[in-house]
């Protein structure tokens, strides 16, 4: 696996790939890699030749008293995994690398109606930040094809909006969340969970799991469905942020019409915010 840190260097391997017909994959990543994060590197082999991975902890995505200082970087530990993995060249880059007239000064990117709503009401900026970083990221990775979990659903619509509404040539994948034996949902943040914490987390799943059954079952939204939902995490011992259901086309409320529906959720369990989602079809 090749590790480059330099723009200037990204740019030549690219080329250098481009110029061999070779047909280029990109997963953008965090950090702190886990089973999750390792399932999209292998479906973005399905698409490409080659697969391009990044580890950046964007700043522009997180908001006022979030996680950032703290969030887990493991670098040893994921160059290692995604050598294991196969990866082919890895971009590692700094903040002056992503946004060379720093951050303040980065021109946005911003998905209109999708960046207010559902995690963009309780993370003001977030997507915004998300697209910028992704944008940014594309434009120098120039891919084929990029993967997304569907764990981060609202986020996969971000990016497709943008790469349609931006005209870009990248093929947007979303690969199916990657779960822990007991149902719960993988993600980086799952460690600052306390070991009580964990047992009461995978109820989050099951949770949206009946709700998405009962639908399901009378084939239709039955009122107040949501609000009984939010309950029942609340007797669980989560902090509810909303539980909804949408489209899954474009996260609007549905109607009567609409069959392909996605639950979301996010809720606190301590200092964790958890979130998750699950598709189902209306017969």
């Amino acid at each position: 696996m090749i590790v480059v840190e330099t723009v200037v260097e990204l740019r030549r391997r690219i080329r250098a790939l481009r110029g061999l017909g070779k047909r280029i994959a990109f997963v953008p990543t965090m950090g702190n890699l886990h089973a999750g994060h390792l399932y999209l590197m292998q479906k973005a082999r399905e698409y490409a030749e080659v697969v391009v991975a990044s580890i950046y902890v964007n700043p522009l995505q997180f908001g006022e008293n979030e996680d950032f200082d703290i969030y887990p970087r493991t670098p040893r530990e994921d160059h290692a995994a995604l050598e294991a993995e196969g990866v082919d060249l890895l971009f590692t880059p700094t903040d002056a690398e992503i946004y060379p007239r720093g951050r303040e000064a980065q021109t946005r990117v911003e998905v209109p109606g999708l960046n207010n709503i559902l995690c963009g009401a309780f993370r003001p900026g977030h997507f915004r930040g998300v697209a910028t970083v992704v944008n940014r990221l594309f434009n120098l990775v120039n891919p084929d094809v990029a993967v997304f979990g569907k764990k981060d659903y609202q986020q996969l619509l971000v990016i497709r909006l943008m790469v349609a509404d931006l005209g870009m040539p990248v093929e947007i994948v979303g690969a199916e969340t990657v779960r822990e034996p007991d149902g719960l949902a993988m993600s980086s943040r799952n460690h600052y969970l306390s070991a009580e914490e964990r047992k009461i987390a995978p109820r989050l799943y099951a949770t949206l799991c009946a709700l998405r059954d009962q639908i399901a079952k009378h084939r239709k939204i039955l009122p107040d469905l949501e609000n009984k939902t939010l309950q029942d995490l609340e007797a669980a011992g989560f902090r509810p942020e909303y539980v909804s259901i949408r489209r899954q086309q474009d996260l609007e409320v549905p109607q009567q019409q609409d069959h392909r529906l996605v639950i979301l959720a996010a809720a606190w369990l301590g200092r964790t915010r958890l979130i998750d989602n699950v598709e189902l079809e209306i017969h």
